[in-house]
């Protein structure tokens, strides 16, 4: 057996920093033992390897970003299994889970899941999960799709803005419910939904076109089931310039979120054994029926993103349609309240949501928020995002503890393994866990350079942001697949995660 050793003074072990050795198998990929305190190799006869880490630098567990678009096949223009996945491996991320579009086919039949894992083998450069698709007509799919490997499902509210992957209505929800009501499994929702006809929200607004995630103009014959309401007077002569972010901030209330989410929370009567998940939260006017569902035993949990705890409403330019995405970066006070229901354990994880696209659909000559893709791509960069803003976030905030890594490790491993069934693997370092690393540089600073970036296209808001935080190193199962002077592993040494859950 080829054990090998990692030794560092700043190990997150249990919620903290340690010194500790670690000894690790690459032949099972697992630790084997963590010895409290820095050993020396003498007290090691049977390892291969023993690597002191240089104390500037921590050992965290590799990120679980569960929430990435590979689009590969059908849009492997956008991205692929390759360049994804190693541009994951450059942030320390050590596993993700493909989304079921916007892939040609969608991951809504054990078919369609076959061909992608087709496309994706030998290709993945960290381990890779899937998650199956929630689609009109195809309940009778999923039991199946669970005995294949797919984590869980996914399911769209409003226009997914790609024809081969339609939303649902609440009888599609109710159906796909009834089918996994017994399974270990969870339902995830893009929840974005237009209020009931009648209603104050739906009678004071007038119609535009923008899809969840697509453009809008070019669509309105082909998809006039993708208008949407606006939060404007019902004056044409009031329409707004749709260079201007606001424009599209203003297509996208919060209102569609609440009114989704709470749909959401009133059919969980229908399943009430069963997990479901809101993906990408973008607004706090929804927190509080999340805390009251909660308390009150909805099984329900919560991701928000990045770009969410980054960014803000007031501080996006004009024509700069790469920040588009949907629900929409919101307002700086809503920010800040993602980051408090974030500290509450309101909001459990932050992923990626890397949801990329080729630059033409981002209609950036134009500068046509409504026109333009909806997505932000940014798998890799998320770790030194969220060190970043958490620390102004504690600075801001001095009256409260500060925001430490292991909150972050919390958000981004373990939180998002346990939410894909995979806490007896990843998620943190333990003993007989996967020895999965991130070696991380808390303090060197870095500005995001698009040329340097490993996703297929070079189009992303944080090009020019100065970040604190650097990835050294990500090894994935004893492995190492990033290192920042020789780059990645000559083969692609993921795996294709195809068991079954473990909650």
């Amino acid at each position: 057996m080829a054990n090998q050793i990692i030794a560092s003074s700043r190990v997150l072990l249990e919620g903290s920093l340690k010194p500790a050795t670690i000894v690790y198998s690459t032949t099972t990929g697992k630790i084997i033992a963590i010895n409290s305190g820095i050993l020396p190799p003498t007290k090691f006869t049977d390892c291969t390897s023993y690597r002191l880490i240089p104390s500037n630098l921590v050992v965290l567990p590799g990120l679980v970003d569960s929430h990435v678009h590979l689009n590969e096949p059908g849009r492997t223009d956008w991205e692929g299994f390759a360049s994804g996945t190693k541009s994951a491996a450059s942030g320390g991320v050590t596993t993700v889970i493909d989304m079921p579009l916007n892939a040609i086919p969608p991951t809504t039949t054990v078919t369609n899941l076959k061909t992608k894992l087709d496309a994706a083998q030998d290709q993945c450069w960290v381990d890779t999960g899937f998650w199956g698709g929630v689609i009109p007509g195809n309940e009778t799919d999923l039991v199946p799709l669970i005995e294949n490997g797919v984590r869980g499902f996914k399911c769209f509210l409003m226009n997914s803005g790609v024809d081969e992957f339609p939303h649902v209505e609440v009888k599609d929800i109710e159906k796909a419910m009834n089918h996994l009501k017994d399974q270990n499994t969870v339902l995830m929702f893009h929840a974005e939904m237009l209020p009931a006809p009648g209603t104050i929200n739906a009678d004071n607004v007038r119609h535009y076109t923008s899809p969840c995630c697509g453009g809008g103009y070019d669509n309105v014959s082909e998809h006039p089931e993708s208008d949407i309401y606006l939060a404007y007077p019902n004056d044409e002569d009031d329409k707004e310039d749709p260079t201007l972010y606001k424009s599209y901030l203003c297509s996208r209330p919060d209102y569609l979120e609440t009114t989704a989410i709470s749909k959401v929370i009133s059919l969980s009567r229908q399943a009430p054994q069963l997990n479901l998940h809101i993906v990408h939260l973008a607004t706090s006017l929804a927190l509080n029926m999340i805390e009251r569902a909660k308390n009150s035993g909805v099984k329900l949990t919560v991701e928000t993103c990045f770009h969410y705890l980054h960014f803000y409403a007031e501080d996006i330019p004009s024509r700069h349609t790469e920040f588009k995405c949907a629900p929409p970066i919101r307002s700086r006070s809503n920010r800040d309240a993602l980051f408090d229901a974030l500290r509450k354990g309101l909001i459990q994880s932050v992923v990626s949501d890397h949801s990329p696209c080729t630059a033409d659909i981002k209609y950036l000559d134009e500068g046509d928020f409504f026109k333009a893709w909806g997505g932000i791509a940014s798998v890799g960069l998320g770790l030194p995002i969220l060190w970043t803003e958490s620390q102004k976030q504690s600075e801001r905030n001095s009256h409260l503890p500060a925001i430490s890594l292991a909150d972050i490790s919390r958000w981004t491993s373990w939180n998002t393994a346990k939410q894909v069934g995979l806490l007896h693997s990843k998620g943190s370092i333990e003993v007989g866990k996967d020895a999965d690393f991130c070696i991380f540089d808390p303090e060197q600073k870095v500005t995001v350079d698009v040329k340097k970036l490993w996703f297929k296209n070079k189009l992303t808001p944080y090009n020019g942001e100065t970040l604190t935080g650097v990835v050294h190193q990500t090894v994935l199962r004893g492995l190492v697949v990033y290192d920042i002077n020789q780059g990645h592993s000559e083969k692609a040494l993921g795996r294709l995660i195809l068991d079954k859950r473990v909650d």
